[in-house]
């Protein structure tokens, strides 16, 4: 049968695409394959996550809260028992109350002293009593004194026998001692009366000191009773132009607080303003609360301004460090560790370390002005494919940044935060946390 010219150039056509079209489906999987071997034959596509280096002050500080307390505060009691009957006035003609002023010698309030009164009219009636009692004895001695001065003019003798010359003796004798003994009573009537007057005065109770009257711990009609311990009447704070800051300490800090050392604070009541103080003492009875001990330390600040009130919650921050114009890193480049294929062939070769402990200790000691008491570490600069070491001297830390010394580290270099697995994970924000997990991209 004879084929017909036209079909056959059809199929022969058909044919062509076909192999055409296998041909180009080899050639693509081919060339992925080769793409693929020379990724692998390169390493593992990694991105890392970099911070630049900056210039700036640094503030180490340790923090702590604490309570503001007056710097002298004083108790007043009362010595004698009654019933509070008024108050004071202060120097406006107000009765003495919270938050009033006084001065020394005025008077905060009076106690009921009928009865002290009464004790001072008995003490009285008792000395005039005592002090005719030795009038009478002194006249009595005077008697006696002349009878016994006759006596020894005649002597033992047929006029005056013995026996009555003793008893004159003994008379005169007696009457000496009698006026001793009136004016040993008159002295203990006399001081019982004064006595009795101190007690009358105590009723009136004055300030001791000019200064505020933070606290008033008595109503009128209240009664007050007097015991081994003075019962409290008024707080008065001597002096709050100046002011003290009892901060709690923990004791894993206390050992970097010392006399002298700057103190900045805030209190709730007035945010967005800070103080500042100075370390004044460190008191050694620590105390212990739910087994964490902490120590008392004594901040000094000013209240020119009255702003400061007692018993404000203050939270302090005690300088530790305050460096001015240094290079600043972050904490997290200090503690990365690169995995081994970033380290080359020779960081390989010493098993992923870098430089070893010693030799990169001996780096940073020998960076100028450095202190061989300041702690060595180290941070990673990138290095073509690779990562690079370099050593450095820590100076301080704020809890984010580290203040560093470095010969080979500048202003503007680029140190790694961390590794960034996919390279489709793209490169972190500005201002992202280094340890803000990576997501990937992918469609939906």
């Amino acid at each position: 049968m004879k084929q017909d010219p036209k079909t056959n150039g059809q199929e022969t056509k058909q044919v062509l695409r076909r192999r055409v079209a296998l041909g180009l489906v080899v050639a693509a999987g081919c060339a992925a394959f080769f793409w693929k071997c020379s990724r692998n034959s390169e390493g593992t596509a990694v991105d890392l996550m970099t911070a630049k280096v900056v210039r700036g002050d640094l503030l180490a500080a340790i923090s702590a809260s604490g309570t503001i307390e007056p710097e002298e505060v004083i108790d007043v009691g009362a010595q004698v028992a009654g019933q509070i009957r008024s108050f004071g006035k202060d120097a406006s003609g107000k009765e003495i109350d919270y938050g009033s002023v006084v001065d020394e010698g005025m008077v905060l309030a009076e106690i009921d002293d009928s009865l002290y009164r009464a004790d001072v009219a008995e003490a009285k009636a008792r000395v005039l009593s005592a002090r005719a009692a030795q009038v009478q004895s002194e006249a009595k001695l005077a008697q006696t004194e002349r009878d016994w001065k006759r006596a020894q003019k005649l002597g033992p003798s047929a006029a005056l026998s013995q026996t009555n010359y003793d008893a004159y003796q003994a008379a005169f004798e007696a009457a000496a001692a009698n006026v001793d003994v009136t004016r040993a009573q008159v002295a203990q009537a006399e001081a019982v009366l004064v006595r009795a007057e101190l007690n009358l005065g105590y009723c009136t109770i004055r300030s001791p000191v000019r200064g505020v009257i933070i606290d008033r711990r008595v109503n009128i009609g209240q009664t007050v009773v007097s015991s081994f311990n003075a019962p409290s009447l008024f707080l008065i704070a001597k002096d709050l132009q100046r002011m003290e800051v009892w901060a709690a300490v923990n004791e894993a800090d206390v050992a970097r607080i010392f006399p002298g050392q700057r103190v900045r604070f805030t209190v709730d009541a007035l945010p967005g303003e800070e103080f500042e103080g100075v370390v004044s003492k460190v008191r050694l009875n620590a105390q212990m609360m739910q087994n964490v001990v902490t120590y008392t330390v004594e901040v000094q600040t000013g209240n020119a301004g009255g702003r400061l009130l007692p018993y404000l919650t203050a939270n302090l921050k005690f300088e530790t460090s305050n460096v001015q114009s240094v290079l600043l890193v972050p904490n997290a480049a200090l503690r990365w560790v690169p995995p081994d294929e970033l380290l080359g062939p020779e960081g390989i070769k010493r098993n992923g370390g870098g430089k070893d402990t010693d030799e990169l200790s001996r780096d940073a000691a020998a960076v100028p002005g450095s202190s061989p008491e300041r702690e060595k570490g180290r941070v990673w600069v990138r290095a073509g494919r690779y990562v690079s070491a370099i050593p450095v001297s820590v100076i301080g830390s704020d809890g984010v940044n580290s203040a560093v010394e470095s010969t080979a580290l500048s202003e503007g270099d680029e140190v790694v935060l961390r590794l960034v697995e996919n390279q489709d994970a793209g490169s972190a924000p500005a201002g992202a946390s280094p340890f803000a997990p990576a997501f990937r991209r992918g469609k939906r």
